[in-house]
């Protein structure tokens, strides 16, 4: 019954690891194949990034399976990451035997715990199933839930006799509301009298910006977008998860690519109107919430309610699903020309370009990062997927690398922003989209999280590409500690003279391709090889441990921490960005908007 409804909604592949309670959807999946597929996973916390990625790439919910307790605390990390980035997904999860509750304290009764209250505090919604009569209304309640307002991971709990209980094969009861098979379900347009304010501003504005998100992508809106940003002469820059939202080597709004990194931090801060599109305005977007400043006129849209207002007042708060409440905006708004901001926001782009050009042609050895984002943009197609991991890794791909197309070929893991996402993940986006290759790049300390996943890569013949940015180190803590903490390096060392793994080595002994690149003339080889394997590829890159893309580590990594004092992190937060000086915020943390 279960497998299918799943079928019907139009699942096609699920992610997990086979446990007694659920042997029997495994069952009921294999008698459906290749209609529905499952692949399995060599650590049920891939199965939830894999599903994750899946989701954001194709729009529909990702399946993922775990058994009863430890399979399901392993959700942990994949489903708030999908909570707090609006990915629907669905997980089944096993459970004891429904008339075990007296046993289930303490896992007398084996592997057993309260897995309800747990996964309530994950998910967007838990339910569970009392009996074989009410599993097919939660499955489409779990659609609905997943796919419909703000987005977001379900779980649905089947305790084990309800699982392996006899289903009839009686077809009445499997209906499914084909409304809810992809999100957004639905798309709710703002009031429009909100609508013809926002028009208003824009028609106003001198410096307007744009920061787009990852809802802009998650709504499917690259087109509203462009074409707005074309109308009113505004400039585009994205959060990370809003990376590709508008073309960043084609045509946009008077010139050929938008502001990235410092280059958008300073033209945010310049704009005299931003509006904020399809983002929460988190911590890093808000430059730990220094952005926007008292003088500046906002637009927010937002499909979730909750958001416009939940860091600052905005000028213009619209509630609303992007692409539909975009369109209407288009209908209003007055075509703009605005020669002398973008002439401005130009400048201000050829000041920074000098820098990123040097960096991008070093042959420093071990190599610079902005050397190998070269090499790799010069290889990328328009429907490569590039997927990154947490930490430096962002920061490299979101400065260095660009999107030559709108769409969602960019996958950050921002939700939580956990390390280890980009391997596992690699396996939903694979099968997302076959026909296209799939890039992971993350760093060593990263990539150690599920090297196991490389063995999935393999067994299933997955063009990826897994892109080791190797320093030895956690580079980010080690020069947090240097810096504020008095020079001090305490368990950030990944590695000794007398012991360095090799991943390249690692890879190979799992059926992938594995390279070595040591030195800056072995890369364009090394990436051409990588390129034309038909099977998961590991390229072990060995990078410069002091490199990093964020330009106040840079600054005090070059002076020196000794003599110089610091507010410890913590001690100098508010949320009133004018009551923050930006030097405060700088030195906690840089916050990059992204490109």
């Amino acid at each position: 019954m279960v497998a299918e409804m799943l079928a019907r909604y139009g699942v096609e592949q699920v992610f997990g690891q086979p446990g007694g309670q659920t042997a029997a959807l495994y069952d009921g999946i294999a008698k459906r194949s290749p209609r529905i597929r499952h692949m399995l996973v060599r650590d049920e916390r891939s199965s939830a990034y894999a599903a994750d990625a899946y989701a954001r790439l194709t729009g529909k919910p990702g399946v993922c399976d775990v058994t009863v307790g430890p399979g399901t605390t392993k959700l942990t990390d994949g489903f708030v990451e999908s909570l707090n980035a609006s990915v629907p997904v669905i997980a089944i999860v096993g459970e004891l035997p429904s008339d075990w509750e007296p046993l289930r304290d303490k896992g007398v009764a084996s592997q057993g715990f309260d897995q309800i209250s747990f996964l309530k505090s994950i998910t967007k919604a838990t339910y569970t199933a009392a009996s074989q009569r009410s599993l097919p209304q939660l499955i489409r309640s779990a659609f609905r839930t997943a796919t419909s307002g703000r987005p977001g991971p379900v779980a649905l709990v089947i305790p084990h006799d309800v699982m392996d209980a006899e289903w009839d094969g009686d077809e009445t009861a499997l209906e499914i509301d084909d409304r809810y098979t992809r999100a957004p379900a639905y798309r709710p347009v703002a009031p429009p009298d909100d609508i013809q304010e926002a028009a208003d501003l824009l028609g106003r504005a001198q410096r307007p910006v744009i920061v787009a998100g990852g809802g802009v992508l998650g709504s499917r809106a690259t087109d509203e977008l462009t074409r707005l940003a074309e109308t009113v002469d505004a400039v585009v820059v994205t959060t990370f998860t809003g990376k590709g939202s508008i073309s960043e080597t084609g045509p946009t709004p008077g010139r050929a690519e938008p502001p990235r990194g410092l280059t958008a931090n300073r033209v945010v801060k310049r704009a005299d109107l931003v509006f904020w599109c399809g983002s929460k305005v988190s911590q890093n977007t808000s430059v730990n919430w220094t952005i926007p400043a008292p003088e500046q006129a906002t637009i927010h849209l937002d499909v979730d309610p909750a958001e416009p207002g939940r860091t600052f007042r905005p000028t213009v708060a619209l509630n609303g699903d992007v692409k539909s409440t975009l369109s209407d905006l288009l209908n209003r708004v007055e075509p703009q020309e605005r020669a002398d901001w973008l002439d401005e926001v130009g400048n201000i782009k050829e000041e920074e370009a000098a820098p990123i050009r040097e960096e991008e042609a070093s042959d420093a050895v071990p190599l610079a990062p902005p050397r190998v984002m070269r090499e790799l943009r010069e290889r990328l197609s328009a429907r490569d997927v590039v997927i990154s991991d947490a930490s430096f890794s962002a920061g490299w791909i979101s400065a260095y690398l660009k999107a030559p197309e709108a769409g969602r070929n960019w996958i950050f893991a921002r939700g939580q922003g956990g390390l280890g996402y980009s391997c596992p993940a690699a396996l939903g986006a694979a099968v997302a989209r076959p026909d296209d290759r799939v890039v992971t790049i993350s760093g060593d300390g990263g990539f150690y999280y599920a090297i196991g996943e490389l063995a999935t890569q393999a067994q299933n013949g997955l063009k990826v590409i897994n892109v080791v940015l190797n320093n030895g180190i956690l580079g980010w803590l080690q020069m947090w500690e240097e810096i504020f903490f008095d020079g001090m390096r305490q368990s950030v060392d990944l590695e000794t003279e007398a012991s360095q793994p090799d991943f390249a080595a690692a890879g190979a002994a799992m059926g992938c391709l594995g390279i070595k690149v040591e030195r800056p003339e072995e890369l364009g080889e090394a990436l051409e090889r990588a390129f034309a394997a038909e099977g998961p590829v590991v390229l072990d890159i060995r990078i410069d441990s002091r490199a990093t893309p964020l330009h106040s580590f840079r600054r005090r990594l070059a002076e020196g921490a000794e003599g110089r004092t610091f507010d410890r992190p913590g001690t100098t937060y508010e949320l009133r960005p004018w009551n923050r000086s930006a030097e405060a915020a700088d030195i906690e943390q840089e916050g990059v908007i992204a490109e």
